[in-house]
């Protein structure tokens, strides 16, 4: 019997190679990566604590497998990796990138190698696959078998992903869904989850996402089985391509795969983490950067819809603009019959004397959606691309909004890719709408200002059903969604919505979103004649505030709760938090390392849609009273 066991642990240790590890500088996180019973795993702990799981790692190229049967053919050593890059549309504008760094490489039966390169910094762990094909070799990739293996008491909060061709005029995939909140692992979706995805196991929390998509590779999302605690990288359905061409990965030559990200630690490390920029590829060259510009939009269509893309109520929006000392205002669908280009052009001289540049909405086009708002079949391809952003720049244009594309298949993902780098060559800014998390591209693509894939507020201006839920769909996107991504939620309603949707935030839960949501131009949801109706000081408050931040601190909250966040521009902090439940709470704020001294808080007036305005000393510690699906800002004196 004894002769047994000792077989048996013998066995066990021949089928489980010896890991190798791999921590972070300040040896929190830990990696651990080996071959177990021919296949190759990963466990991640932090502070000692097991937070994922041994994880299956691996892929299927050409049909050949690269996942079962491997044997480690090296493990380089560890290496220290270091990058500094700038940004305007993120959470911090200076970024340094610190991590350790291995490559391990391995081999299947037929003798042919493929590696994967990890990188774990004190925010988190990130991997990605490389292959080293003959040049006039196409490698498609069948199967991608990473996935992530959470204990079973871990809670998530994650997004269901759309079935492609459903929803209005067949524009789904969009990642505009609800958020399921603080749900039990091995909850399942039929349709799977998008990123980011959130999880939190013995209050350690993990943000998972993917960085790096360059047009060969296309996006992935996370799916489980009922009652499983294994989520697997899943490829998206094979309709979400350009029409005509794939959905796979494939690519000749070498190539490698997005990174995949998994940000680890405090809810406060996870909330100030850049991973899903750090791990992106470096902003492409740039002859001439000077036209990429953040700042703030009016945009009639939010309050006012199709009937107002006037030529007349254009002007009055570059006027609303002008007079805000906002930058831009969207101009948005069917413009360009019932505006017409020559009118266009006389809108863009016009604005450009206020100093307002002119942002023009386009439809994606192609076969993938029936929707009938035009401009479109215009972006199609360089050719087309090149004829239609050249008359823009000609005639002042600064960007364009292209809406309703069709998810995440490679020749998708493509699509995007080509009109970042066309629309670069004519100096225009872009904003995905009806599209896909951008992962990291607002990095690569420098003039990527901001891209929706939210549920946005123009959702609660159809829905009531959405008015009612906004106050926790907000407080769980800087948590989610935008949490390294710029988004286009077009938020900021201080007054009413013209229609029969009642809004249930309060007027400061608005306001604080102007500095909760990061996105490079932030449209807002506000008309001319609802900005008359707020005090003076609130109109100051928004002509003054900053196009970018410099850095990030998290002060207090919960996904989906409470979000408290503090945002610094030079110099100057803004704080601001919301209330995402419909009960009164009290926050006591420790903002002494923020060192405000004085400033101006925005709070909720006893009266509905009223402000209460008041001068603090935030010095010591500070009490803010939030009403149900309230907020409030203070403002560095």
């Amino acid at each position: 019997m004894k002769h047994n066991f000792l077989f048996l642990i013998l066995l066990l240790c021949t089928a489980f190679s010896q890991a190798q590890s791999l921590s972070s500088p300040d040896q929190k996180i830990r990696v651990d990566v080996a071959i177990s019973s021919g296949q190759p795993v990963y466990s991640i702990y932090f502070n000692k604590f097991l937070v994922l799981q041994k994880s299956a790692l691996g892929l299927d190229i050409n049909g050949i497998s690269f996942h079962d049967q491997l044997k480690t053919s090296s493990v380089s050593p560890v290496q220290a990796t270091e990058a500094h890059y700038t940004i305007l549309n993120a959470k911090k504008s200076e970024i340094t990138y610190k991590a350790n760094k291995r490559t391990y490489i391995w081999s299947n039966v037929q003798g042919q190698k493929i590696s994967v390169t990890f990188q774990v910094s004190n925010d988190g762990v990130a991997f990605r696959y490389e292959f080293t094909g003959k040049q006039d070799l196409l490698s498609t990739v069948n199967k991608e078998y990473t996935n992530y293996h959470f204990p079973e008491t871990a809670k998530a909060w994650l997004q269901h992903k759309a079935e492609a061709q459903t929803g209005w005029e067949h524009t789904n995939p969009s990642y505009e869904e609800n958020y399921q909140q603080d749900i039990a692992i091995g909850t399942s979706s039929k349709t799977g989850w998008v990123y980011p995805a959130l999880f939190k196991s013995n209050d350690i929390w993990m943000a998972i996402t993917e960085a790096g998509m360059d047009g060969k590779y296309c996006g992935t999302f996370i799916k489980n089985e009922p009652g499983s605690p294994v989520y697997q990288i899943t490829f998206p359905d094979t309709r979400e391509v350009f029409t005509g061409k794939g959905s796979f990965p494939e690519s000749k030559g070498s190539w490698t795969s997005p990174w995949r990200v998994i940000a680890i630690g405090s809810l406060k490390t996870i909330m100030e983490s850049t991973l899903g920029t750090d791990l992106a590829q470096p902003a492409i060259p740039l002859k001439d950067a000077s036209f990429i510009k953040p700042g703030q939009a009016s945009w009639s269509w939010i309050m006012s819809k199709d009937e107002f893309i006037t030529y007349e109520e254009q002007k009055k929006y570059i006027d609303y603009a002008a007079d805000m000392k906002w930058a831009y205002i969207l101009i948005d669908v069917d413009w360009d019959t019932k505006i017409g280009y020559e009118k266009i052009t006389e809108l863009a001289a016009y604005a450009a004397k206020k100093n307002v540049g002119l942002l023009l909405w386009y439809n994606s086009a192609g076969s993938w959606n029936t929707v009938p708002y035009h401009p479109k079949n215009k972006l199609l391809t360089h050719e087309s691309r090149v004829e239609e952003f050249s008359r823009l720049q000609k005639i002042g244009i600064k960007g364009v909004k292209i809406d309703f594309f069709n998810g995440d298949g490679r020749s998708m993902i493509a699509y995007y890719t080509e009109i970042l780098k066309d629309a670069a060559d004519y100096q225009l800014l872009v904003n995905f709408h009806g599209a896909t998390l951008p992962r990291g591209w607002a990095r690569t693509y420098p003039h990527l200002m901001t891209t929706e894939a939210v549920k946005g507020f123009e959702m609660i201006t159809f829905m009531q059903e959405a008015a009612d839920l906004e106050a926790t769909h907000a407080a769980m996107l800087p948590f989610t969604r935008n949490l390294f991504d710029p988004m286009d939620f077009t938020p900021m309603n201080l007054y009413k919505i013209p229609t029969n949707v009642i809004r249930k935030t309060t007027s400061a839960f608005e306001l604080a979103t102007s500095v909760l949501f990061l996105s490079g131009i932030q449209h807002y949801a506000e008309s001319p004649e609802g900005m008359a109706k707020v005090p003076a000081d609130v109109k100051t408050f928004l002509s003054s505030l900053p196009t970018h931040w410099d850095e990030v601190k998290f002060i207090d909250g919960l996904p989906g709760k409470l979000v408290i966040i503090a945002r610094r521009s030079g110099s100057k902090w803004y704080v601001a938090g919301i209330n995402g439940e419909d009960k009164p709470k009290k926050v006591l704020l420790d903002l002494s390392a923020l060192k405000m001294a004085k400033a101006k808080l925005f709070n909720d007036g006893k009266e509905p849609l009223s402000f209460d305005i008041t001068d603090v000393n935030t010095v010591q510690k500070y009490e803010v009273e939030l009403k149900a699906n309230g907020g409030f800002v203070l403002t560095q004196e």
